[in-house]
């Protein structure tokens, strides 16, 4: 049973930081791509970030480039995401997924198991 528990959202100032955790179990972790996505309230869920495998290849929106950064410890099975100078319009709730390769994608359909979510939430 593949696992993904996202940890680490909160309430922050516009201009703060916060950094997102998701913990994987349940299969390799270091074999597959994995991404982060969000929603925000009456939004459709939108691509974020993802990794290749081993972390050398990394996308990201257009919205959150220069600012967020997504990394991956294979060791630990853990996939991060660290989000500087956020804004209020990334108040959202974040979900990590895995998909079914190693190659990184930004399309929903390659991801197969997906977390439960954690709320950020960026006040003016």
């Amino acid at each position: 049973q593949v696992q993904l528990v996202e940890s680490g959202g909160g309430l922050v100032q516009a201009g703060g930081s916060l950094r997102l955790s998701c913990a994987a179990s349940g299969r390799t972790f270091g074999r597959y791509a994995m991404g982060w996505f969000r929603q925000a309230p009456g939004k459709e869920r939108e691509f974020v970030a993802a990794t290749n495998w081993n972390g050398r290849s990394v996308y990201y929106s257009d919205s959150v480039k220069g600012r967020f950064t997504i990394s991956r410890d294979n060791a630990k099975n853990t996939l991060y995401l660290q989000m500087n100078s956020l804004k209020p319009e990334d108040t959202a709730v974040y979900y990590c997924a895995s998909t079914t390769t190693g190659i990184a994608s930004h399309s929903e359909v390659e991801y197969d198991y997906w977390g439960q979510g954690t709320q950020v939430t960026v006040s003016s």
